[in-house]
């Protein structure tokens, strides 16, 4: 009995004893496998896994459009799509291929037309050998294009049968081209040099209103699940991979398309004529603050401009005279003048510690009250009534200057804004001329916008409005933000100041060095020449007149009796003698109030259905020279707004007939309402339109809106009747 248990005891020892010996040899088989898994075929699994290697990649979102004050892209995404094909014997079979590479090669040479048919066809079969997964065939193609490819041999299977590879991605498109450029933006690619390893790398960075907003616009890029295939090229997974893309937030802004055009023609044009280095213009609406138009034209070639800074923005220098109404408003409000303060300018010469400061043009009494000294924009007159007020305390002249929110940055919706100079009496460059060549708009530096945004305050009855290019944030068309007006300063001065701010730029107009902009016939303007020389960066203000560089302008507003526009111009640089702001920038300035005040008066004064009550007969909207010649042989008193405008539209009171110009801008259509079919058929087929005429007499309707762009061959429908 007992020898038996101890059989049956050691027969369990025996056994355990197996089973240990068993789990030892299989750790060392297990441990031994894993060391020749390392050493011998460790890199062949590891290029598997390498071929095998997936990973989420980002999907691009469509990033939101710019768009004018009436919701027209100035700038969109436009959904472009890259082509690959995947030749690998797993999607195609042999037959399948031999059966279509001819014709499909022939198709995509259709479509790439620098590559032949034998060439794509090379593509391939070299592809096919190689079981290339992802051969590229060409980018950048247009959703049209796209389906072409959809249609094309083989291609039509798809993806899982016939190999196609479609990478949609975004390409940001201006509608207008150069139109507003720098203020709608776009992305800059800038070269950075390390200076370390002196390797160069780009950066990519958004500007203007593409900048601003980036983070509006951009929206929230998806998710997708990439494979590599070999090669090192990546292909995308199954679309159930994908999260979607969250589309960007639209921005519209403050831009009319019209006026911005308007106003880069019209300074385009001086520009040329003067052959100047670059220049600026900005319309603004005077309550809101609104930027209507803002043009940046910079000289790039003989007789060619393009937006290549924004000097309006950017462009901090010496104003020169547009600086003195700072100077008057600042002692109007001491009481240190009024604008019946007589002051002597002599001969036009006057002597600062040695320093000569003169009129640029001297003639009649020496003795003139402030109020002629500002008409006449007088360097003398004006230093003098600022130095014999302020010579004494001279901070109290630059408090006062601070206290028209000069001195500081407006903190505009875009990046890119100048800084302001205006220093006080402990500035490091304080000197014992800077009092009266300040008083002139010299030893100071301002931007066109900030100068522009002064002078807005005075029409605006002392409020100071920040400038703004941004109404609204729509996504999915639901408005999310809206960006009112904005108060920087509810009342520079007193209103007993600002009355008589409005007296003296009324006065520059009539009897001053504004006076080419009195003759307006319709509408008074109020504003205030500026004529700077500009230093030549350390060299200091050159002796010789050759070699000496100025910058005219005009700053202003209009109508002066309930302003609704006001409007800076810039001219840097201008050669061939010409270069008073009331010379070159006028001009520019005229053009663009003319047109604008001219849609103001249509906006008040609509085309009439019933002319019946007219003591003056009645004419439809035309060419000008014909309807002048008209009215002169009947008699009847017509005053022009614009003498050499071609087209323009008439408009009647008791006595007079008022001619205003109808604006005729290159690929957008024009507005002939109001005009007799044969003048509205000439016009428009002139553009190369097509029109469908209903009815008889005078145009009514028009099936295309005024300011839309139009393309040759464009279908118009207008609607006619009798008046």
């Amino acid at each position: 009995m007992l020898s038996g248990k101890k059989e049956i005891k050691k027969d369990i020892l025996w056994r355990a004893y197996l089973v240990y010996l068993g789990i030892l040899l299989f750790g060392l088989l297990i441990i031994g496998k894993a060391i020749f898994i390392q050493n011998k075929e460790g890199k062949d699994i590891a290029t598997r896994i390498q071929k095998q290697e997936v990973q989420m990649r980002d999907i691009e979102a469509m990033r939101g459009n710019i768009c004018s004050d009436n919701g027209t892209p100035l700038a969109t995404s436009i959904p472009m799509f890259d082509i690959r094909l995947d030749l690998s014997s797993e999607i195609i079979s042999d037959e399948l291929f031999h059966q279509t590479v001819d014709s499909l090669a022939f198709c995509l040479s259709q479509l790439v037309p620098t590559k032949s048919p034998s060439t794509f066809k090379n593509i391939l079969y070299e592809a096919r050998r190689n079981e290339d997964r992802y051969v590229f065939i060409c980018n950048n193609l247009t959703y049209p294009d796209l389906n072409r490819v959809r249609k094309f041999p083989l291609l039509r299977l798809g993806k899982n049968k016939g190999g196609l590879i479609i990478i949609p991605h975004y390409h940001r498109e201006l509608p207008y081209k150069d139109l507003a450029k720098r203020i709608v933006g776009f992305e800059s690619e800038i070269v950075v040099v390390d200076p370390k390893t002196n390797h160069k790398y780009t950066n990519h960075k958004y500007i203007g209103l593409e900048g601003a907003f980036t983070n509006d616009l951009q929206g929230t890029n998806g998710k997708q699940l990439f494979r590599r295939v070999g090669k090192g090229a990546w292909i995308p997974v199954k679309m159930e991979n994908i999260t979607e893309p969250e589309n960007g937030e639209d921005i519209i802004s403050t831009l009319d398309i019209n006026m911005q055009d308007l106003v880069e023609s019209a300074l385009r044009k001086e520009l040329i004529a003067d052959s100047a280095e670059h220049g600026c213009a900005i319309v603004m609406e005077v309550q809101t603050g609104y930027v209507k138009a803002i043009a940046n034209l910079g000289k790039v070639g003989k007789g060619i401009y393009e937006e290549d800074y924004n000097y309006a923005i950017g462009e901090c220098t010496e104003p020169g005279s547009t600086f003195k109404l700072a100077s008057f408003l600042v002692a109007l409000e001491d009481g240190k003048i009024d604008l019946n303060t007589l002051v002597n300018t002599g001969n036009g010469v006057v002597m600062y510690h040695g320093r000569k400061m003169e009129d640029s043009h001297h003639s009649g009494p020496s003795q003139l009250t402030a109020q002629q000294v500002f008409e006449k924009s007088s360097n003398v007159g004006t230093s003098k009534l600022i130095t014999g007020a302020y010579d004494n305390e001279p901070q109290k002249y630059i408090s006062g200057l601070y206290r028209l929110s000069i001195n500081t940055p407006l903190d505009l919706q875009i990046n890119g804004e100048g800084c302001p100079y205006i220093k006080n009496t402990k500035d490091k460059h304080w000197s014992a001329v800077s009092l009266p060549w300040m008083s002139i708009g010299y030893e100071v530096a301002i931007s066109p916008i900030q100068i522009l945004t002064l002078y807005n305050a005075i029409a605006n009855n002392g409020k100071m409005v920040k400038p703004l290019f941004v109404l609204e944030i729509r996504k999915n068309g639901k408005i999310i933000q809206t960006f009112p007006p904005e108060v920087i300063n509810p009342s520079i001065c007193s209103q007993a100041t600002i009355h008589k701010a409005k007296t003296l730029l009324e006065g520059v107009v009539e009897r001053g060095t504004g006076s080419a902009l009195a003759n307006t016939g319709f509408y008074k303007i109020a504003g205030k020449t500026g004529t700077a020389m500009l230093a030549a960066d350390n060299r200091g203000y050159a002796a010789k007149t050759k070699q000496v560089r100025y910058k005219g302008s005009f700053v202003g507003y209009f109508p002066t009796d309930h302003p609704k526009y006001s409007i800076m111009v810039v001219i840097h640089n201008p050669r061939g003698g010409r270069y008073y702001g009331a010379v070159v920038a006028i001009p520019v300035f005229r053009a663009i109030s003319d047109r604008i005040f001219a849609g103001i008066a249509e906006e008040q004064n609509p085309v009439p259905h019933d002319t019946a009550n007219y003591s003056i007969p009645w004419a439809n909207a035309g060419i000008q020279r014909d309807i002048e010649t008209v009215y002169s042989q009947l008699n009847i008193n017509v005053k022009s707004v614009n003498n050499i405008a071609d087209w323009t539209r008439p408009y009647m009171n008791k006595t007079t007939v008022m001619l205003l110009p109808q604006p005729i801008i290159k690929n957008s259509m024009p507005d002939v309402r109001g005009m007799g079919i044969k003048d509205a058929l000439f016009l428009l087929e002139q553009m190369g339109m097509r029109v469908v005429i209903n009815g008889k007499g005078t145009v009514t309707r028009q099936s295309l809106q005024p300011g839309v762009l139009i393309a040759k061959g464009s279908i118009i429908v207008l609607d006619l009747s009798i008046v």
